[in-house]
């Protein structure tokens, strides 16, 4: 009879936490990009920041939205793929009105140049745009013809999350780049990790499917290693390093 009364209360307050977590699932993933995003605001610099983060995560959402079509998994996770594409085309955004914007006398790239030697260093937002639109039909336009195989639909979910599982190399790479993490958000970096560890543990206590979990302590590890950089260039500063660059850009990546 007891158990009974209480129903009243458990039941709400059981669909309140099922709320609470499928919201921390959706916006979760993007929180790490606001202080990122502020950073370069304010100081009008993104040198700190790889645009090969946003090109990393695009790709993997869109796939993951695909392997949607032919597996269905939980909502918030859909959502989550949706705002995370949403997030880091506005990242995209910024970080070309921010670059252009310090480039003088530098000429114009466009994606409609096909110069794979300034791939993803175009010079407006709309080509990028142009790029995510094109990778989203010809992907789509192949899963739609092959959402009847089964290995095809396996192997889309398996490359949604291991292209989510190398996120962190392109930040990884541009540190060692500049021999420095200036200009680079640590809280960003902090939060991928407390979140990377928080999902890899969750696959591993609900024995989600073998390659989750590989995927998530490879994530684990740049992590660290990214957080490793920061401990390194700060206390033991280096010297730039002398690379190429185009003689278009003046970034690296």
């Amino acid at each position: 009879m007891e158990t009974d009364g209480l129903e009243w209360l458990v039941v709400p307050m059981h669909q309140v936490v099922s709320w609470g977590a499928a919201g921390a699932m959706v916006f979760g993933g993007v929180v790490p990009y606001i202080p990122q995003y502020r950073d370069i605001k304010r100081t009008q610099n993104a040198e700190g920041f790889s645009t090969y983060v946003c090109l990393v995560l695009l790709i993997a959402n869109i796939l993951r939205i695909l392997f949607w079509f032919g597996r269905h998994f939980e909502s918030p996770l859909l959502w989550q793929s949706i705002i995370m594409i949403i997030t880091m085309l506005l990242m995209l955004k910024l970080c070309t009105e921010v670059r252009v914007s310090n480039e003088l006398n530098i000429k114009r790239r466009s994606f409609s140049d096909f110069d794979l030697n300034y791939f993803w260093h175009w010079s407006k937002f709309t080509d990028y745009l142009q790029c995510v639109l094109t990778f989203t039909g010809v992907t789509g336009y192949i899963t739609y013809l092959s959402l009847d195989s089964f290995l095809f639909v396996e192997t889309l979910g398996f490359l949604a999350v291991f292209t989510e599982a190398m996120l962190g190399v392109p930040q990884l790479y541009r540190n060692y780049q500049n021999r420095s993490t200036e200009g680079m958000s640590v809280k960003m970096v902090l939060m991928w990790t407390s979140g990377d560890t928080f999902k890899t543990f969750y696959f591993i206590l609900n024995q989600a499917p073998f390659q989750f979990s590989i995927c998530g302590l490879l994530q684990v590890f740049v992590d660290m290693a990214i957080l490793l950089q920061v401990y390194f260039y700060s206390y033991y500063p280096q010297k730039p390093a002398l690379h190429t660059t185009h003689p278009t850009s003046t970034k690296a990546l």
